[in-house]
């Protein structure tokens, strides 16, 4: 509700109807809280990854669709967005490193599809991790948005078709 920074482990404990020492007993730190939060974020935006690909859809659909998927949630998740504005307005140190750390697990995942897709032929041999990259950093409107009107998401499904996943097609 306050962004990482303004909110203090006495106000976590309070909202948790628990005593503070209590929230020591798990986490060392307000640092470690976050990444345990993080952690849980990145096994949600994972799930809702997987479960908007569908075997029977060719990987230029299914990467469409799971990133698609990643970005929604990025965007609606109240989180993700306090996070997103808090690094972006303050700066703040940890929220910029676990902002990052959210980015690697996404083009760790990513990588992960690419090798699959490639073991299968249903694309061609690439480096996986400068793939992974790339789509993650395309799909990331942010940057555009700064000084641009927002992309929608068909728009952006479409940049990737005509830039990358046609290239990538056998």
């Amino acid at each position: 509700m306050f962004g990482y920074k303004a909110t203090t482990m006495d106000q976590v404990a309070k909202m948790a109807n628990v005593g503070k020492g209590t929230i020591y007993t798990f986490f060392k730190s307000k640092e470690e809280l976050l990444d345990h939060i993080v952690s849980s974020v990145i096994s949600e935006i994972k799930h809702e990854a997987d479960a908007a690909m569908d075997d029977r859809l060719p990987f230029s659909e299914n990467v469409q669709r799971a990133l698609q998927r990643i970005f929604t949630f990025r965007q609606e998740h109240e989180l993700t967005i306090k996070l997103l504005q808090e690094m972006r307005d303050i700066g703040t140190a940890a929220v910029r490193d676990v902002m990052k750390r959210l980015d690697r697990e996404m083009i760790a995942y990513i990588r992960e599809k690419i090798e699959e897709a490639m073991a299968k032929g249903d694309i061609r041999s690439c480096d996986p991790d400068l793939t992974a990259f790339f789509i993650m950093y395309i799909a990331l409107s942010i940057e555009w948005e700064k000084d641009h009107e927002p992309l929608s998401q068909q728009t952006i499904a479409e940049l990737f078709d005509l830039y990358l996943l046609k290239g990538l097609s056998p």
